[in-house]
């Protein structure tokens, strides 16, 4: 049975890695995937998703704009059949694309596993992911860990100085030279100015 799946995480937990790595067991399987990834994130270029680790693969892009059902039909009718579709950056998904990629697992047939963050900058969910955590069918966490040895859930954008950003627009696309993930311990010690945001290769994975 088809389902929507949400993979969130804080940043560099190796979300677009896991989405790849999921890309490849469908296409060993002899299933064809479907990546689809926001137009706005272009740091690999547009409609590329590259992981930190340097694994890649060409995906779809899209605008908010897009009706995210209609693209998956026009791709089925053009293609064939779907093994599944893989969304990256899901936090940047509008309301009403999140309610179309549940049509498409609920009209389709298609699974539909989106990656991506659960809160910005200042400990607030995003659009997309707030939706997919009221929607979708499964919510895994893919962790990593903080500096402090705990688990990291939050995260601190850095100014060019590596100085905590508190003030800003939510989307600001950035790698690993804007975010570093922290626990929450740590995140409520930077946001009252008392705590040093480490740098990201102290991150692992847990």
């Amino acid at each position: 049975m088809a389902k929507l799946y949400f993979y969130f995480s804080a940043m560099n937990a190796g979300k677009t890695t896991t989405l790849l790595q999921s890309a490849h067991n469908y296409r060993e399987r002899g299933m064809r995937p479907l990546i689809l990834t926001p137009r706005l994130d272009d740091r690999a270029g547009v409609g590329t998703v590259a992981s930190r680790i340097g694994l890649s693969a060409e995906g779809v892009a899209f605008t908010r704009a897009q009706d995210l059902e209609q693209l998956v039909r026009q791709d089925l009718d053009a293609h064939g059949a779907l093994g599944c579709v893989l969304v990256d950056e899901a936090q940047f998904l509008s309301r009403e694309q999140v309610w179309q990629l549940s049509d498409v697992v609920d009209a389709l047939h298609v699974p539909v596993l989106c990656y991506g963050l659960r809160t910005d900058f200042r400990g607030e969910l995003f659009e997309g992911s707030q939706h997919l955590l009221a929607w979708a069918d499964e919510i895994v966490e893919i962790k990593t860990i903080c500096h402090s040895g705990r688990k990291a859930t939050m995260t601190v954008r850095v100014d060019e100085q590596g100085r905590a950003v508190q003030a800003g627009p939510q989307v600001e696309i950035g790698g690993n030279d804007r975010y570093v993930s922290v626990s929450r311990a740590e995140f409520k010690k930077v946001i009252r100015g008392e705590g040093a945001v480490m740098p990201l290769q102290q991150q692992l994975p847990l």
